[in-house]
Order: structure tokens, then C-alpha cells, then sequence
């Protein structure tokens, strides 16, 4: 006797006849005869006393054509199979309209959600399509009843759905120095070890985009100065020895000797010895300033995945002292200030310079010469960005300015914003880690939902007990996903689980991956805290001190909730200031379409990021950093401050270390700057002058804006879904 029905959406339901009756009694409407009620109880009886305890939908519906067919009636089997066909198809059709779409190339905000993917190209339509079909499985067999129902209700919003079913993890901060000492086996190709700063390079290229088809977030190396610094040395050594063989002399004493900086200078005037010295320096430089720029055009061109879609690729650097390590440094800054192509920004890697106070910050510093070039850089090519290692929340008790491995206790982060250092399970590092997944909730919707209280404390109260509700699925989702994930077999991510992930070298092909991701975070993002703020007060955070105030309740007691769930679950959890591209438009249009244009909260199409300021609010870089700067230390699972400067900042690189002096003062973990880049699509030319309509270069008149989208450069706007291209617009100079 059937008991329960499984849904096609997984649910499991009570079994219901009359359901059974009414699609039957349909059928029957449509013939000539009619119904016959004796004859559809008479089957509803049969299916109801010989099906088995627990069905599923189409199991129940076999039987009824089967019943029907047997009957006098069979007419009607026809039409209930037709209108079965008819529902199925009309199930199908979403999908058949969103796959026409993709077909047509069209500019949408669904074959636009990522802007680092080409779509229109036959790779990133099938990447498309597989995205597009995976999700309803997600949702249908993957998903717990509250998650799903969550998602529904645009309460929350799971990161890289699609790829959910690969069971892969989201980023890793790469130990480049493993591979480069010991190479690596990867599918079937084979990386030896390195042995000069060009194989180095290529190596380095290499790991990221293997692993970035390994996972299906972003790919970093934590500290490439000192990872790519002995190579420096090895080359040296390389040209001496090339120079033994012109000369016919034995200059091995210069092996090693002391080389206060690889700088290229004139040999004019320098005799003997010292002119040889200064030869090989000389080459090794111009090999190392060659080796960036490959690296560069390689992260620039090298295609990861389908729909031309290049590594999402990110290297931090600037607190190697040595010169090898300087070297290293001021030749990607001078390639990176260079350009890629015809002299066009590159768009990756996202470049981040590790700011720290007694190693590059202070004008007595050994490295602030370089500190002082990559304001330079940073003032024409957006890169690099600045993580501050100087805040409270990103030192380490065991950094030591003599220790050569004291990258292993600098916080190293993703270019759009991923942070990872604290570890309950293992070292307090970046190195070797990442995240594992990370889901973001709708604050604002929450918010939206309790306007219609009066007394605001209530309407307060009642939003934290709301928002504790939803915090606790999603912690338990992405503890349900943390749980499949760890099934996976160490051979499916070769590269991954052998070399990169901290542990991973103690694993067979065949373990799972349990026993070592655990190191991993689970990061708990939001999106809007102004909107959210202005349904609930009137004013958002940058215009109101008292809103400022409930925003920092709110996040702090976000990251309360995420440490309970650490001790409960056993993981790192993390609260995240999530980089919202395509979700900022996707929340926004549901709750729009639920509750209307609500003034200050759904009436422009997209949410702020995270705790950030609105990009339309007038106010000074100052005012920014200070209203947002005490949420750096709330949200460790990752974090990012933006300043919006005017005109042409190319010969103003004071203005950069200004908005540094900020991320200084006011304990900001993590920071960058935007400024107006125009770039002609014809011929690559670059420049700043506003409102450029005409390329003086070649007269193209495709001029497009270089601009940050969530962290990451973009080319072309053309790849921003509606919702970013409505915020750009709004985006107002901050002074």
C-alpha cells in the first residue's frame, strides 16, 4: 500500500488519491464520453493497494496510464498521455528558452554572470549549458528541504552551484617553492624541477592553471618574491658561467658572491672583474624583467576553461629584502607598468603588494623604493593592491624579519578578496589553504520583510531572531556540502591533493580527501548592509551614526554565530563581505518583484557589496575608510576597501599612497584604488582623458571604460550583466 510520494524536487510528501483522481478526471473531460467517477475509483483503489510503500511521481503516473489502458476507456489513456507530455514539456520549456538565449549570444545577465567569460564562443556556450542544466540537479537531489526552500525564497544564495556535484574546492594560496623543487604529475603532462628564473616562471603559470581546472574558484601564490627568488641566483650563476667560457678564467669565487642589487647599469668605465660582475647582473636582470613579462602575457592569454576564460590568477608580494627577491619585485612592476599587447593594462594576474611597516612601508625601510614603484604602477594599471599586514587582525605572533620562510606568517590573500589565515585545525598560515565553499545570505530581504513593524526596536529584535534563522541553515548547508565534498578521491584533483594543499602529500590516489580539507573555510557571506540598514532605520551606515552602529551589531554578531557553528561542526568557519557580481542584480530583481520599488532599498538595480558604502553616496576617501574600516576585522573570511579618485592618476602616484596612509590609520585589512582608464577596443591605446570618444592612436571610436568590477579587472564592459553596469554608472569620485 503506498504510503508516501517522492517529488520530483526530492520532497518526500504523503500519499494523496485525490490528486491521482483529478488529473484522470481531466483526461476524461476530454472526450466525448466524460468521466465515469466509478471507473477513475475503481483504478485510484487498484494503484493505491498494490503500489509499494514509497513512490515516485512517474512511478504513479506508469501506473495510471497502465490502469487506463487496461480499462474499457482507453481513449483517455491517450489523452492523460498527451496531457502528461504536455506538463513535461512545459516543465522543459524554461530550459528550452534559456538554452535558446545562449544559442543566440545573447547579451543577458545569465550568459553574463561571470565578465571574465566569453559565452558567445562555442567553448563558453557548452560551459553554459552545463552550468545552466547542473543547478536544477543541485537543487533537486543535493540540497536539504530548508536549504532549497532558502534559495527559493532568495533568502541564500550557494556560490558555484554548478559545480557542487564535482565535489571540488573554491581557492588555494599556491606553495609554489613545492613544485619548483620538486616539479609535479598532473593528467598527462609532467613538470621537473627548476633550475632557472625562466623555467620558474613557466612553472609558476602552469600550477595556476592546473588547479584553476581543479577547482572552481581562484588560483594564488602567497609570496611569489621569495618563491621565484633563488632562481634570480641561479641565473647569476648561469651567466658567470657562460662568461668562464668566453673568458677561459675560473670566476667561481663569483658564485656567490654578495650582490647588494640586481640593477642594470652602464659598463662603461668598469675594467676587469668588475665589468664581468656587472655583465652577468646585467643579463640576469634583463632575464628576469623577460620571465615577469611571459608571465604576465601567459596569465593574460592562456585559456583555463571554456569561453576564453583565463586563469582568475592573483600573486602576492613586497617583503622580500634580498636582491634577488627585489629583483624579482621591481621587474614584474616595471613589466606590469609596461603593459601587455599594444600597451594594454593586464587584466591578470591581480597583483597585491604586502604592505608592512620595518620591511617597505617607511621611508627608512629597506624595501621602500619598491613601496614608492608600485604607487607608480598601481596609478596607471589598477595593480597592485594593498593588503595591510600592519593590522591587528593580520599579524602573526611567530613573524620574524630574520626568518627566510616569514612568508609563512604573512596573510596572503585572493584578488577579489578571499581571505584565509586563522586555522583551528592546523598552521596559522595562507600558505597551502583556501577556501572550501562559501554561501551568501540576503540581509536585506530580511529587513524588507519586518518594515511593516512600527516600534523600530521591535523591528530590530525581530530582525536578529529572523537572521539567526537564517544563519543556521546556512551554516548547515555548507556543512552538508563540506560533507560531500570530503568523499572525494585524492586522483581527482592530482595536482591539488599531491603538491599544493597542506597534507595532501601524506594521501594515496585512492583516500579520500577528509583528513586534510578540513583546514579549509567555510565562508558565511552577506550582501547589502545599506539597504539592509535603510529598511530597517531609514539611513544607511555612511549618512547615519546610529545605522552605523546596527551595521556593526549586525556583522559582529555574524562572526559570533560563525565561531559557534566553528565549535559545533568542527570547521573554520568565516563570515565573508561576499563580491557579489551577477547575485547583486539577482537579489534585487526577486525581492523587487515581491515587494515593489521600496526607496533607498530596491530602487536601483543592485544591492552595495557587502558592508561597503553605496557607490552613489557623496563622501570623502576619509569618511569611506572610516565607516568601513571596522568591518575588515569582522569579516576575516575576506574583505575589501575601494577608493574612487578623479582625472588621470598616471603622474600621480602620491595619490595612491595617500589612500595607503588610510588603510594605515584606520586598520584596514585590505584596499584598492579606481580611477578613469579608457581604452580603444580597435588598437589597445590607453589613457585617461574623460569622456574619450575618439582614439587619437588609430581614430577607433570603440573607446570602453577599464574598470573594477568585484575585485578583478574586466576588458571590456560589454561582459557586465545589468546589474554591475547600473552600479558603474552610479559609481561618484570620492574626495
Amino acid at each position: 500500500m503506498i504510503q508516501t510520494i517522492i517529488k520530483r524536487d526530492g520532497r518526500v510528501v504523503g500519499y494523496n488519491e485525490e490528486k491521482i483522481k483529478a488529473a484522470i478526471r481531466k483526461a476524461m473531460l476530454t472526450t466525448d464520453l466524460g468521466e465515469d467517477e466509478a471507473l477513475i475509483q475503481r483504478i485510484v483503489d487498484r494503484i493505491g493497494m498494490t503500489g509499494k510503500e514509497r513512490m515516485t511521481v512517474e512511478q504513479i503516473q506508469d501506473a495510471v496510464e497502465l490502469a487506463l489502458m487496461k480499462s474499457p476507456r482507453k481513449e483517455v489513456a491517450r489523452k492523460y498521455i498527451a496531457y502528461r507530455n504536455q506538463r513535461s514539456i512545459a516543465r522543459r520549456a524554461k530550459t528550452r528558452d534559456l538554452f535558446m538565449e545562449i544559442i543566440a549570444a545573447k547579451n543577458n545577465d545569465v550568459t553574463r554572470e561571470n565578465a571574465n567569460m566569453n559565452t558567445d564562443s562555442p567553448a563558453g556556450m557548452m560551459m553554459k549549458f552545463a552550468s545552466e542544466t547542473t543547478k536544477p540537479f543541485v537543487d533537486d537531489y543535493l540540497l536539504s528541504d530548508e536549504a532549497r526552500d532558502a534559495v527559493r525564497h532568495n533568502y541564500l544564495h550557494i556560490h558555484d552551484k554548478d559545480y557542487y556535484p564535482t565535489k571540488s574546492l573554491t581557492c588555494v594560496q599556491h606553495p609554489l617553492d613545492r613544485i619548483l623543487e620538486y616539479g609535479f604529475i598532473a593528467g598527462h603532462g609532467e613538470s621537473r624541477p627548476a633550475k632557472r628564473i625562466e623555467t620558474a616562471s613557466i612553472i609558476g603559470c602552469i600550477s595556476l592553471e592546473t588547479a584553476q581546472n581543479e577547482m572552481h574558484g581562484g588560483q594564488a601564490i602567497p609570496a611569489f618574491d621569495f618563491y621565484l627568488a633563488p632562481f634570480v641566483r641561479s641565473s647569476f650563476i648561469e651567466e658567470v658561467k657562460n662568461l668562464e667560457q668566453v673568458t677561459g678564467s675560473d670566476l667561481s669565487h663569483l658564485y656567490n658572491v654578495e650582490i647588494e642589487d640586481y640593477v642594470k647599469k652602464p659598463l662603461e668605465g668598469l675594467e676587469g672583474e668588475q665589468r664581468l660582475l656587472q655583465h652577468a647582473i646585467n643579463r640576469t636582470t634583463a632575464r628576469v624583467h623577460q620571465a615577469m613579462e611571459a608571465f604576465i602575457h601567459n596569465m593574460n592569454t592562456i585559456h583555463s576553461r571554456g569561453g576564453n576564460q583565463v586563469v582568475f590568477s592573483s600573486i602576492n608580494y613586497g617583503t622580500d629584502t634580498s636582491a634577488e627577491g627585489r629583483c624579482i619585485i621591481r621587474e614584474l612592476l616595471h613589466s606590469t607598468y609596461e603593459g601587455v599587447g599594444n600597451g594594454a593594462t593586464a587584466i591578470f594576474p591581480i597583483q597585491i603588494w604586502k604592505k608592512k611597516r620595518g620591511v617597505n612601508y617607511l621611508p627608512e625601510d629597506k624595501n621602500y623604493d619598491l613601496y614608492q614603484l608600485a604607487c607608480k604602477v598601481t596609478a596607471r594599471r589598477f595593480f597592485p593592491n594593498f593588503v595591510n599586514l600592519d593590522a591587528t587582525f593580520n599579524q602573526h605572533e611567530k613573524w620574524d624579519a630574520n626568518d627566510p620562510k616569514r612568508y609563512l606568517y604573512e596573510v596572503a590573500t585572493m584578488g577579489c578578496r578571499t581571505r584565509v589565515f586563522e586555522n583551528r585545525y592546523g598552521e596559522k598560515t595562507s600558505v597551502g589553504r583556501g577556501n572550501l565553499s562559501f554561501s551568501t545570505i540576503n540581509i536585506v530581504r530580511i529587513a524588507i520583510e519586518l518594515m511593516s513593524i512600527q516600534d523600530k526596536q521591535e523591528r530590530i529584535e525581530r530582525f536578529f531572531e529572523r537572521l539567526d534563522e537564517v544563519l543556521d541553515i546556512t551554516a548547515r548547508q555548507l556543512n552538508d556540502r563540506y560533507e560531500f565534498q570530503k568523499t572525494a578521491l585524492a586522483k581527482q584533483f592530482p595536482l591539488l591533493m599531491s603538491r599544493l594543499w597542506n597534507g595532501s602529500e601524506k594521501l594515496g590516489p585512492n583516500d579520500t580527501i577528509e583528513s586534510v580539507i578540513n583546514q579549509g573555510t567555510l565562508g558565511i557571506g552577506f550582501i547589502g548592509l545599506a539597504e539592509c540598514l535603510v529598511a530597517l532605520t531609514g539611513k544607511h551606515h555612511g549618512e547615519d551614526a546610529a545605522s552605523q552602529a546596527l551595521g556593526l551589531r549586525i556583522v559582529s554578531h555574524m562572526r559570533s554565530r560563525a565561531n559557534e557553528y566553528s565549535e559545533k561542526f568542527g570547521h573554520n568557519y568565516s563570515v565573508l563581505a561576499t563580491p557579489a557580481e551577477g547575485l547583486s542584480g539577482r537579489f534585487t530583481r526577486a525581492d523587487r518583484k515581491s515587494f515593489g520599488v521600496i526607496p533607498g532599498v530596491t530602487d536601483r538595480d543592485y544591492y552595495t557589496n557587502s558592508n561597503h558604502v553605496p557607490v552613489y553616496y557623496h563622501c570623502s576617501p576619509r569618511h569611506k575608510a572610516q565607516i568601513e574600516a571596522p568591518y575588515h576585522e569582522l569579516t576575516r573570511g575576506g574583505h575589501i576597501f575601494y577608493v574612487e579618485i578623479d582625472g588621470d592618476a598616471t603622474h600621480n602616484p602620491q595619490a595612491i599612497s595617500d589612500i595607503v596612509d588610510l588603510i594605515d590609520k584606520y586598520n584596514i585589512g585590505y584596499g584598492s584604488v579606481n580611477h578613469n582608464r579608457n581604452r580603444c577596443m580597435e588598437c589597445g591605446y590607453e589613457d585617461a582623458t574623460e569622456n574619450l570618444e575618439k582614439c587619437p592612436k588609430c581614430g577607433g571610436t570603440n573607446i570602453d571604460r577599464l574598470q573594477r568590477i568585484t575585485g578583478y579587472l574586466v576588458g571590456t564592459t560589454d561582459r557586465w550583466n545589468s546589474a554591475k553596469l547600473a552600479e558603474l554608472r552610479d559609481r561618484v569620485v570620492h574626495k
